[in-house]
């Protein structure tokens, strides 16, 4: 039996994923079933009376004082669900026709992980398309997140569940953890997930917890430190650009000769800028130095 899993807390657009899915499982070769984790506190029972003869619902009950339930979450679905493979996905997706097939079928075979394509939607921020697109380039990933994820069960029982100390984060550190136990994490481009990332506000408000969290994998993964330079870049670069701003201000101040610097340090970031033109300049750059605030700020905060 194959599990679909879907996470949800007050998101209306639940009910077009289920829709979506429900179409899809039917045309599987294996049983199937859908499981909703909803933290909405009853807010989305019309949606759950519209599809609950399709849809096993399990009402998450969050822990008091608990702002972020993701990981919580995903460990209570899998726990629930009774298949073999585990299908993640999240509340407000929408799969593209054959998804959910293709994203399984390596699963048939030899593999034990299977990790899809996920992209915006029309309108959505589109900042990470570009980058996910050049991820499945390679048949294995390094890491990937939750929202479009195929799993045997076996995987989850050995490496653990998901770490609940993280907000955010969570589905980078599972992954690491079974690349780390020997799994492999195979990508299937041809499996689409598109989803809508929001606007300028909330993307904003994403890549500064993006930061915070990079910043706390690699506190608790401290052997990959020794290559951060090289995988992850991000966490190094644009947090000394910020730190090294404040110096170079003052440099100009000192001296009107140093005016030159004050034209050359901002043009450190013209080569991300131009690699990402594609997403808006402008746009990129404040979005990636908003995730190194992020990484600054649990660097000074833990």
């Amino acid at each position: 039996m194959i599990s679909i899993v879907i996470i949800s807390k007050d998101e209306s657009a639940l009910s077009d994923t289920l829709t979506d899915i429900i179409h899809q499982a039917e045309d599987l070769y294996e049983s199937s079933e859908i499981v909703v984790v909803d933290a909405s506190d009853s807010r989305l029972d019309h949606i759950r009376r519209r599809h609950e003869t399709q849809v096993r619902w399990v009402q998450f009950e969050q822990p008091p004082g608990l702002r972020v339930s993701i990981p919580h979450q995903r460990n209570v679905g899998v726990k629930a669900a009774r298949g073999e493979v585990i299908v993640f996905t999240d509340a407000g997706c929408r799969p593209a026709p054959g998804w959910l097939a293709r994203l399984v079928a390596p699963l048939r075979h030899d593999e034990d992980v299977a990790a899809g394509l996920t992209l915006s939607t029309p309108g959505s921020t589109g900042l990470y398309d570009r980058g996910a697109r050049q991820a499945l380039e390679s048949p294995y990933l390094t890491e990937c997140a939750t929202i479009n994820l195929a799993f045997r069960r076996e995987v989850f029982d050995t490496i653990g569940e998901f770490d609940e100390r993280f907000d955010y984060g969570s589905d980078v550190d599972f992954t690491w953890r079974l690349i780390d136990a020997g799994y492999r994490i195979r990508s299937v481009p041809e499996a689409v997930i598109r989803h809508d990332w929001g606007g300028w506000r909330r993307q904003l408000r994403r890549s500064y917890v993006y930061g915070r969290a990079r910043m706390r994998l690699l506190r608790k993964h401290r052997m990959r430190l020794r290559r951060v330079l090289r995988d992850d870049p991000f966490v190094v670069v644009y947090p000394i650009f910020i730190l090294g701003l404040p110096v170079a201000l003052f440099l100009v101040y000192l001296a009107s000769s140093s005016t030159l610097l004050f034209l050359v340090y901002p043009a450190l970031l013209l080569i991300p800028a131009w690699r990402n033109r594609s997403n808006g300049v402008i746009r990129v750059l404040v979005d990636h130095l908003t995730y190194g605030l992020g990484v600054l700020a649990e660097l000074v905060t833990r």
